[in-house]
C-alpha cells in the first residue's frame, strides 16, 4: 500500500485533526440536519411555510430576515420603505416574533437565524418568545450567524464599527455560556466571501482569520476558551468544483483544530471541533434555464456531505430569479433526502479518504489557507486587514479573474455561455404580497401606539447607560424586548452610543 494511504488509515475520523469527521460514525449514527432558508414578508407567511417544511420532513428551520431587520430598522421607518418583506421575514417587534414560531414547538426544533448587526436582538426576541410559550431556554437548540466580521469584508449589513460590534460578539458568547449552553453562538461565514467572489483556499483563510479574532476577543475579555469554543460553529459554502470543495471541508477540519490546539492551547476535544453548516453556492445559479439548477444544486449538496457537513441548505432552482416558489424548495429538500436515503453515501464514513486527488487537494488547500492566514497576523489580524482593505481586495481580484474565465468561455457554463437557448425562464416565480407588507407597516405602527412608552424610554435609558459602562448587554436587550422596545428602537439607542460605521473608500 503506497505511503500516503498507509498514514491516511492511521487518521480516524472523531480524532484529532478530525480531517475525516468530527464522530466516529457519522452519518452511520445520525445524518445531517436538513436545512431550508426560508422568510417572506410577514411573519404569518413565513410560519406557514416553516410548519409545510417541518411536515415535510425538514429537520432544523433556518430563518432569511429582510433587509430593514438585518440593519436595525422597523418595518415602519422611512429607510425601510421599499425593502419591507423583500429578502426574508420582517421583525420590528416581540408580536412578529411570536407569530413567526407559532405552533413551532422550540424546544423541538434546532433553529438557524442568518443574522449579524442584528443578532443580539433577535435572540433576545427569540428567548422571550420561549418564555411565553413556557419554555426554560436552557433547552433552546439552535445557532445565530452574528459573524459581524465578514459584513465589513463580504456583505455590507453592519450598523457599528468594528470594535464595539466585536464586543457585543463576545457578549452572546459570555451569555450563552452561561444561560443557554446548548446554543451555537456563532456561525463564522465563509458563505458570503465565497458568494462575492473568493477562491476556496480564500474562504478558508478569510473565515478562520475572522475565527482567530472572535476567539481572541474572548479570551480577552477572560473567558475561558473550552467554555465558550465548543459552541462555535462555521458556515461554508458548497461551489461548483465537486473535488476540490469535498477537500475544502476536510482541511478546514484539520486546520481549525491545529489553530485551536497549538494557537489557543485548548484542552477539550470539542474546542478543537470544526462543525459547520454548508449552504450551496447561490452565485453558481442561473436565470437562464433554471432547472439546471437542480442538477447544479444536487452535485454541490453530494460535495457537502462527501465533505461531512453537520447541517445542509439546498437551494432552490428559481433563487436566480426570486424568493423560491414552494414547489421549488420542496424538490431542493427532495434532493437532500436521496441522497441521503438512496445514493448510498452516507453508509461509510468519509468515503473519499486515501484518494490520491482528494488527499493532495486537501493539503494544497490546508497549506494555501494557512499562508494567507498568516500573513493576515503579519498585518495584526482581521481587524487590521478589514481596515486596510487587503481581504476585501482580494476578493475582488479574485472575482474579476473568475469572471474573465467564464467570459472568454474557459470555464464552460451550461445554459449561459455555451448550449444556449432562446428561452430564458421556465419556471413561475414567487410574488412578493405587497398587501402583506402594507399590513406588517401597520402592525407595527399600532404596536407602538399601544404600549406604555415610559416603560419603553426607561428600558432604552438603561440599555445606553449599560452600553456606556461596557457591561454585558444580552439582559438589558432582553429587558427592553420585554418592555415592548422594538428592534429599530434597541438598534438607535446603541448607535447613539457607539456611531454607525461608514465604509473607508
Amino acid at each position: 500500500m503506497p505511503e500516503e494511504r498507509n498514514i491516511m488509515s492511521k487518521e480516524k475520523a472523531g480524532k484529532f485533526p478530525f480531517t475525516r469527521g468530527i464522530h466516529p460514525n457519522m452519518y452511520k449514527d445520525r445524518l445531517w440536519t436538513m436545512r431550508q432558508y426560508a422568510g417572506f414578508a410577514s411573519a404569518e407567511e413565513s410560519n406557514k411555510r416553516y410548519r409545510y417544511l417541518l411536515d415535510q420532513g425538514m429537520t432544523g428551520l433556518s430563518v432569511a430576515f429582510d433587509l430593514p431587520t438585518q440593519i436595525g430598522y422597523d418595518s415602519d421607518h422611512p429607510m425601510a420603505e421599499g425593502e419591507v418583506g423583500r429578502v426574508g421575514v420582517a421583525i420590528s417587534t416581540l408580536e412578529d416574533m411570536k407569530i413567526l414560531f407559532d405552533r413551532i414547538p422550540l424546544d423541538a426544533v434546532s433553529t438557524s437565524m442568518t443574522i449579524n448587526a442584528t443578532a443580539p436582538i433577535l435572540l433576545a426576541l427569540y428567548i422571550v418568545t420561549a418564555e411565553e410559550q413556557g419554555i426554560s431556554i436552557e433547552n433552546l437548540r439552535g445557532t445565530i450567524q452574528n459573524d459581524i466580521l465578514k459584513e465589513y469584508i463580504a456583505r455590507g449589513t453592519y450598523i457599528f464599527p468594528p470594535e464595539p460590534s466585536l464586543k457585543i460578539v463576545t457578549d452572546i458568547f459570555e451569555f450563552c455560556h452561561q444561560h443557554i449552553p446548548k446554543w451555537n453562538t456563532i456561525s463564522i461565514s465563509g458563505y458570503h466571501i465565497r458568494e462575492a467572489g473568493s477562491t476556496a483556499a480564500q474562504e478558508l483563510a478569510f473565515t478562520f482569520a475572522n475565527g482567530i479574532a472572535y476567539v481572541q476577543a474572548a479570551v480577552d475579555r477572560g473567558l475561558n476558551v473550552d467554555d465558550f469554543a465548543p459552541r462555535l460553529s462555521f458556515f461554508f459554502n458548497a461551489h461548483r468544483n465537486l473535488f476540490e470543495e469535498v477537500a475544502k471541508f476536510r482541511a478546514a477540519r484539520r486546520l481549525w483544530a491545529k489553530i485551536m490546539k497549538e494557537q489557543f492551547r485548548a484542552k477539550n476535544p470539542k474546542s478543537m471541533i470544526c462543525r459547520f453548516h454548508v449552504q450551496t453556492a447561490g452565485s453558481t445559479l442561473t436565470a437562464q434555464q433554471v432547472d439546471n439548477n437542480v442538477v447544479r444544486t444536487a452535485f454541490e449538496a453530494l460535495a457537502a456531505v462527501l465533505g461531512g457537513t453537520q447541517s445542509l441548505h439546498t437551494n432552490a432552482r428559481d433563487e436566480a430569479i426570486s424568493l423560491p416558489t414552494e414547489e421549488s424548495v420542496n424538490l431542493a429538500l427532495r434532493t437532500q433526502q436521496i441522497i441521503a436515503y438512496e445514493s448510498g453515501v452516507s453508509d461509510e464514513v468519509d468515503p473519499l479518504g486515501g484518494s490520491y486527488y482528494v488527499e493532495n487537494l486537501t493539503d494544497k488547500l490546508e497549506a494555501d489557507a494557512k499562508k494567507i492566514i498568516d500573513n493576515i497576523v503579519q498585518m495584526g489580524g482581521a481587524i487590521k486587514a478589514i481596515e486596510k482593505g487587503f481581504i476585501q481586495n482580494k476578493i475582488i481580484e479574485s472575482a474579476y479573474e473568475s469572471q474573465k474565465i467564464i467570459d472568454s468561455n474557459k470555464q464552460i457554463i451550461v445554459g449561459l455561455n455555451k448550449f444556449q437557448s432562446d428561452n430564458i425562464i421556465h419556471s413561475s416565480t414567487l410574488e412578493i404580497d405587497l398587501e402583506a407588507v402594507n399590513r406588517q407597516v401597520k402592525k407595527v405602527k399600532k404596536f407602538k401606539e399601544d404600549r406604555d412608552n415610559l416603560f419603553v424610554s426607561s428600558a432604552r435609558d438603561s440599555l445606553a447607560n449599560a452600553a456606556k459602562k461596557g457591561d454585558n448587554l444580552i439582559p438589558h436587550i432582553i429587558h427592553a424586548v420585554k418592555s415592548q422596545v422594538t428592534l429599530g428602537e434597541i438598534s438607535d439607542t446603541l448607535r447613539e452610543v457607539y456611531g454607525e460605521y461608514s465604509e473607508q473608500i
